[in-house]
């Protein structure tokens, strides 16, 4: 059941169509206006990555304690995780804000400008 987006010519603005079937030819009038004059958007879309997905792509920080193989920064965290686990320190929350943060691609600066 997809939905598709459409911009309005006059107002400019964007509506959404929900539909029960794929069709080309589909029109949706302008929510905002109700201009009929709209075009459809491609709309964009996202995917996610299984963990074993990112650990192939970008590296596992290894079980040797090294983290060697790292390829991508956000990667640092797992290494960063097993480390406190490993030691049997509660991590502090301030680590675990950045470490989440970083796997939703939001790097430190330092790490932006590698």
């Amino acid at each position: 059941m997809p939905i598709y987006e459409f911009r309005c010519e006059d107002c400019g603005r964007i509506t959404s169509h929900f539909t029960r079937k794929a069709d080309a030819s589909l029109a949706a009038p302008c929510e905002h206006c109700g201009s009929a004059d709209t075009r459809r958007l491609v709309s964009s879309f996202a995917r996610s990555f299984s963990r074993a997905e990112v650990l192939e792509r970008y590296g596992d920080p290894g079980t040797d304690g090294s983290a060697t193989d790292i390829r991508d920064p956000r990667q640092i965290g797992s290494w960063v995780e097993k480390r406190f686990d490993e030691y049997g320190i509660d991590m502090p929350e301030s680590a675990r804000e950045m470490i989440d943060a970083a796997r939703e691609g939001d790097l430190p600066d330092p790490v932006k400008n590698l």
